[in-house]
């Protein structure tokens, strides 16, 4: 029995699987296939084709396995490598959305529906605000020897030259890729499946969050952990708050630069990557600071903006004469 939608019935983000193909089980059933795929289908495919073409320009088996493996020495072409895996998760939601909701793809950008350019440039200025608050706290905040960000820097060479390249051009849609995963797709489905609003938006943030922090690794100890569940509950309010993932796709593609930035110019980028190593406790109210001023600023933005935070009404849903429908019109309910 599926409970029927009024025509006046306006979805919040987290509540747009309602409005697809009837069946609470499809959003289940997208979301581990999603998860399978991201983690684990396509890395062998995309890691199988980069070793054969490793191996017809002349590198062993060996060299070829060292270059693609980022746990054991992290090298441009692995970590080029792991950023357009996780950023094939945009068209693998894209297409799971469609396949079982029969729902637009541009509905995971925003109630919109489409991504928000102005709102998301505008958001990356703001992010860069939080940061400086974070960063603010963290000098004040006691440290052991070796936990400082910076110390002495790198030295500057060819392979730091195609790190860089491979940062910039690349993070942006890995951290777009990992918000519509898990702020796009995830919190849709969490969010389809209990219908108590309160529930339903707690259940949309928190599932979500939990699994975004659990996909970054067994390695990572607990303040890393919860650095990572705490910036994933922040990202998800956003999307609710202001219908859309602009806001996220900003502060992630942000912070994984200045992540990366930091291990490229003072650290170590496999160290980064794995999150291994003890990690202070103290992290957590630098992380706090950045998640809150963030989150209130961009809130404020999307108010002063006009963004929307609902989709129109279903009745407004229904394919026009044009043949152009806004979005796929739900089928009948029994």
């Amino acid at each position: 029995m599926t409970t029927p939608l009024a025509p006046d019935f306006r979805p919040h983000y987290h509540q747009l699987h309602r409005v697809g193909r009837p069946g609470w089980w499809r959003s289940l059933v997208g979301a581990l296939l999603l998860l399978v795929l991201v983690f684990g289908v396509v890395p062998l495919v995309l890691g199988a084709i980069a070793f054969v073409l490793l191996l017809a320009v002349g590198n062993s088996s060996a060299e070829a396995g060292a270059i693609l493996d980022v746990t054991a020495e992290t090298t441009p072409t692995g970590l080029a490598l792991l950023n357009i895996v996780i950023a094939a998760a945009i068209p693998l939601t894209w297409a799971v959305t469609w396949w079982l909701h029969r729902l637009k793809p541009r509905w995971l950008s925003s109630v919109g529906p489409r991504l928000r350019w102005r709102y998301l440039l505008v958001c990356l200025g703001l992010s860069v605000v939080a940061l400086l608050a974070s960063l603010g706290v963290s000098l004040l905040l006691p440290l052991a020897p070796g936990e400082a960000p910076i110390g002495e820097v790198n030295e500057l060479t060819s392979r730091t030259r195609d790190f860089m390249l491979v940062i910039l051009l690349l993070t942006p849609l890995q951290a777009a890729g990992e918000e519509y995963l898990f702020r796009g797709y995830l919190t849709q489905a969490f969010g389809s499946l209990v219908w108590a609003r309160r529930a339903s938006q707690v259940l949309a943030v928190l599932g979500p969050a939990l699994i975004f922090a659990l996909f970054h690794g067994l390695s990572q100890d607990a303040p890393v952990f919860f650095d990572r569940f705490a910036f994933g509950v922040m990202a998800g309010i956003l999307v609710i708050r202001t219908g859309g993932l602009e806001a996220a796709i900003a502060m992630h593609v942000l912070n994984n630069f200045l992540a990366f930035g930091l291990a490229l110019a003072f650290g170590d980028l496999t160290t980064a990557l794995t999150a291994t190593g003890d990690s202070s406790w103290w992290m957590i109210l630098s992380t706090l600071t950045q998640s809150l001023v963030y989150l209130a600023l961009a809130t404020w933005l999307a108010k002063v903006m006009g963004m929307v935070d609902v989709g129109p009404p279903i009745g407004q849903m229904l394919p026009p004469p044009s043949g152009d429908p806004v979005l796929e019109a739900p089928p009948p309910r029994v």
